[in-house]
């Protein structure tokens, strides 16, 4: 298949190794986010397929092409870094222009597509403003810009928008996940941030410890977690242990819970959504607990619930709102539908 394949790609420095043995087919056009924690290998991956790092082992193919020892700036990638790397005693249009420029592109091209991105970005006319006038999305824009200006056939981008506020990162995510559908280029961007991935990208690649531990699409990832991990760190979820009898009959914190079963093991988790746990009357539930704290944060309640030794969220909205309060025993009622069990 074309577009950007990793074979069996290692990087070790010393004893360590930042990656280990990660295999991935990301097909023409798609949008993929490296998500994990800090030191989960997403960067190291990333600098392998820009051509900063060269992989112990494996290798990298983008097109068909062989890639691995090809030197970055014969790979036609686009690159965003979180700090951006602007030229500060440059124009806007001069940013934009200078990847064209040192191609020997003329000036009248240039001017044309620089003309042309700046259209893309929402920023035309800005050509002659300086860098330093602008505000943090706009240079955001800008950096964004002059990575396309050579259309690339890869588009990458670590943790690019992480120096921004909030609610201007949030509209920024929108705003890069439009701009690449537009384009249809290959984008992988490095995220620390989940929040980020599940907005912008076709597939999310967790990693943890250098390896990927799930890719899949967003609500996949979410509704259906690999592992623990992952159903941890996509969101927040409900982990709950369980033990098993022989014929797979479930039991969470010793009461017997139907429509659960681990066949031909003893004991698993199940991953709850708090938006999944539904709170019932204590009276003839299998699991019940004590609520501890109600949050209630505008557009949804949030209910906490010790049970068994363990706390458990349920999420609702304020019109679904369980009339409790604090001190008060509930039941527990977790839909097998949607709780995904994780064996051990």
């Amino acid at each position: 298949m074309s577009g950007l394949i990793l074979s069996n790609v290692t990087k070790q420095f010393g004893t360590f190794k930042a990656v280990n043995d990660v295999s991935l087919s990301v097909p023409d056009g798609t949008f993929v986010c490296l998500l994990g924690p800090s030191g989960c290998g997403k960067t190291t991956l990333m600098r392998m397929i820009a051509g900063l790092d060269l992989p112990t082992t494996g290798s990298v193919a983008l097109g068909g092409e062989d890639i691995t020892q090809i030197p970055t700036h014969k790979r036609n990638l686009g690159m965003v870094f979180q700090s951006l790397a602007l030229f500060p005693h440059l124009t806007v249009g001069e940013n934009i222009a200078y990847a064209l420029r040192i191609r020997g592109v003329d000036k009248a091209d240039q001017k044309k597509r620089v003309d042309e991105l700046l259209g893309m970005i929402h920023l035309s006319g800005f050509a002659d403003r300086s860098v330093n006038k602008l505000s943090g999305g706009q240079r955001q824009r800008v950096a964004i810009a002059r990575a396309l200006a050579i259309s690339p056939k890869l588009f990458l981008l670590d943790e690019p928008l992480s120096a921004l506020d909030a609610k201007l990162r949030e509209a920024m995510q929108v705003e890069l996940r439009q701009l690449q559908q537009r384009l249809g280029i290959t984008t992988i961007v490095v995220t620390h941030d989940q929040r980020e991935a599940m907005t912008m990208a076709d597939t999310v690649v967790v990693m943890n410890g250098g390896e990927i531990r799930q890719a899949a699409a967003p609500v996949d990832i979410y509704r259906r977690p690999a592992d623990s991990f992952v159903a941890d760190f996509i969101g927040s979820t409900n982990l709950i242990p369980f033990r098993a009898d022989g014929r797979g009959q479930a039991s969470i914190f010793g009461s017997a819970v139907d429509g659960f079963s681990l066949v031909g093991a003893k004991a698993g988790t199940i991953s709850v959504r708090p938006e999944d746990v539904q709170i019932v009357t204590a009276e003839g539930s299998s699991v019940t607990g004590t609520v501890t704290f109600i949050r209630d944060l505008g557009g949804t309640v949030e209910t906490f619930i010790e049970a068994g030794g363990q706390q458990i969220v349920a999420v609702s909205s304020p019109r679904t709102r369980p009339n409790v309060s604090i001190g008060q025993t509930v039941g527990l009622r977790f839909d097998p539908e949607t709780s995904v069990v994780l064996a051990q």
